[in-house]
């Protein structure tokens, strides 16, 4: 389905059950991810929730009008709420989309009752941390100069996005399916403007820890084992800075342990969100 959200057309679903309490999902990734991941990993939690999965402005089959900055991606996420629920929600975002949730949260805290981060960061510090894992991979098609403009947010075209993001896949899990990841690949929306924007503009300036504490809802901080992109530190420094915060690291996962140990990672979930939402001590 398709509503205008703040003058840009946003792409939506909803899944699940049309009694339950409401669940946001924020996906990672920008100009590179949509809400299809999401849906595929976290469906099952329809028999008891109502799940909403968005492609965010610049992503996937949604519209593109800049600009896509933090503060315009958790407004569209609050006027989404608005627009569908009314009242407060429960969130979710993995990678990128754990910035924005964050943000989104530190924004309009009484909106929110419970916080679910997956594989993401408070800041943009690791980034180094990230590119060299890339390097010393020694994994065909990956050179310096590429994954530095990746990074820096300097890809000039949707054919050499894809051609960056095909080379460093086999970093992002623990076992590497060639066949599914290609299939994949293929089926991407790529969208570097919007990419470019996020890692250009938005990354080098990102940094929230020193408001973590003010966040008060119970939050579930999640991260793979092997995460290479957000590194366990990330998460680790987040549960540290947030009081009423779960930290729990999947051995056996990369960076996407929502589909990599999807199970065990779905149990997690609704056994978090059956606590009762209390203020965490002052």
């Amino acid at each position: 389905m398709f509503t205008t959200i703040n003058g840009n057309k946003l792409y939506y679903e909803i899944h699940g059950n049309p009694e339950g309490e409401t669940i946001f999902f924020i996906h990672g990734a920008p100009g590179l991810g949509d809400c299809r991941g999401d849906i595929k990993a976290f469906s099952p939690l329809g028999d008891q929730y109502r799940l909403v999965f968005m492609d965010m402005r610049g992503s996937g089959r949604s519209e593109g009008k800049p600009p896509f900055t933090h503060e315009q991606w958790t407004t569209d996420i609050e006027e989404m709420r608005k627009t569908i629920v009314g009242g407060p929600i429960k969130i979710l975002g993995g990678s990128y989309g754990g910035f924005l949730t964050l943000e989104y949260v530190l924004r309009y805290p009484e909106n929110v009752t419970h916080v679910m981060l997956r594989d993401t960061g408070s800041n943009s510090n690791f980034d180094h941390l990230s590119v060299d894992r890339a390097l010393n991979s020694n994994l065909p098609g990956i050179e310096e100069d590429g994954i530095r403009r990746l990074f820096d947010g300097k890809v000039e075209s949707n054919e050499e996005l894809k051609r960056m993001f095909v080379a460093i896949q086999p970093l992002y899990t623990v076992k590497f399916d060639e066949e599914a990841v290609k299939e994949r690949m293929d089926s991407i929306y790529y969208r570097y403007e919007t990419h470019n924007f996020a890692f250009r503009s938005n990354k080098p300036e990102f940094n929230l820890d020193d408001d973590l504490h003010k966040i008060a809802v119970p939050v579930l901080v999640t991260v793979g084992r092997h995460d290479w992109i957000t590194p366990v530190e990330c998460s680790e420094l987040i549960a540290e800075k947030i009081p009423n915060s779960q930290l729990v690291i999947f051995e056996n996962s990369g960076h996407s342990p929502q589909h990599e140990e999807n199970e065990a990672y779905l149990q997690l979930v609704r056994k978090f969100l059956s606590k009762v939402s209390t203020p965490a001590a002052k």
